[in-house]
């Protein structure tokens, strides 16, 4: 209990509230719900089988079948309304490679949820350490990815293929007595099938968090920080003075005011210069 509650005071469990931990965090929960509806499931229906002679027939054969869906397998005995003598039939089809396939990728894909979920909250710095934690995970989660898509794919083919095995209009079609004329056949209960829908729904579900999770991971890296640097501040700077120089109203003033100044004393000048050459006395004592 100490061991627990030390690596629990150590955690650092705010990273739950980012995108790269909150999207690892639903991943471990639907990757739990994918594989346990399919791997989980077991389904049965009936049927009717009503000969001529009444006392032959058998109104509920009931056919069971479960995960992996290796139908092959599945077997039932159906009345042959000739005297008691009943005939044993298999159903058709091997689905079990598309849904263990889906159920294994599950399964790891919550244990490596798991371990990353682990990772961040209790060794987050040794995760970050020479950016290998980032790129390892980069490349994982690329791979599930793309497993996640495949199988997801494939599990929704080979469910409409165990839909149609197990369609009792389609399984009836192997009793040799419906095809007598004077017996009928009829289907009492359809297998409910609820649960393989939504595990192929939780399939997809998970591709789309692996593939949205990718880019959260893709930013841990570092690889896209050199491209978003921010402009150097020495540049904001050197703009000031230029805008400053450039001013109209400080340029006109600055040329008119040694203009004028330059040609009132040149006008001074000349005045002065043509009063002595017109013989203007220069002192009181000249005059005298």
């Amino acid at each position: 209990m100490d061991l627990v509650n030390k690596l629990v005071a150590q955690g650092q469990f705010r990273v739950l509230k980012v995108p790269l931990g909150f999207i690892k965090a639903l991943q471990w929960f639907f990757a739990i719900f994918a594989f346990s509806t399919c791997g989980s499931y077991s389904g049965m229906f009936r049927m009717a089988v009503e000969c001529k002679n009444r006392t032959e027939s058998d109104l509920s054969i009931e056919v069971e079948f479960e995960y992996p869906f290796r139908l092959h397998q599945v077997y039932f005995d159906a009345p042959t309304c000739r005297g008691d003598y009943k005939e044993r039939l298999f159903l058709v089809g091997d689905y079990s490679s598309s849904a263990e396939f889906f159920v294994t990728i599950g399964v790891f894909g919550f244990l490596y949820s798991t371990a990353a979920l682990s990772i961040y909250v209790f060794f987050y710095e040794k995760y970050k350490e020479n950016n290998k934690g980032p790129l390892i995970d980069l490349g994982v989660t690329a791979v599930f990815s793309f497993m996640w898509l495949v199988s997801s794919a494939a599990w929704a083919k080979g469910l409409s293929d165990v839909k149609t095995a197990t369609d009792p209009d389609e399984v009836i079609t192997l009793i040799s007595a419906c095809e007598v004329e004077g017996n009928s056949c009829r289907e009492v209960h359809d297998p409910v099938m609820s649960g393989l829908n939504t595990s192929v729904a939780f399939g997809f579900i998970n591709l789309i968090l692996w593939v949205g999770n990718l880019w959260f991971v893709f930013k841990e890296t570092g690889i896209i920080a050199p491209f978003m640097r921010a402009a150097p501040p020495q540049e904001k700077a050197a703009a000031a003075p230029e805008a400053y120089e450039q001013d109209p109203y400080a340029g006109n003033q600055g040329g008119y005011q040694p203009e004028y100044s330059q040609q009132g004393y040149n006008q001074e000048a000349e005045f002065g210069q043509g009063y002595t050459q017109q013989g203007a006395p220069t002192s009181f004592s000249n005059q005298m």
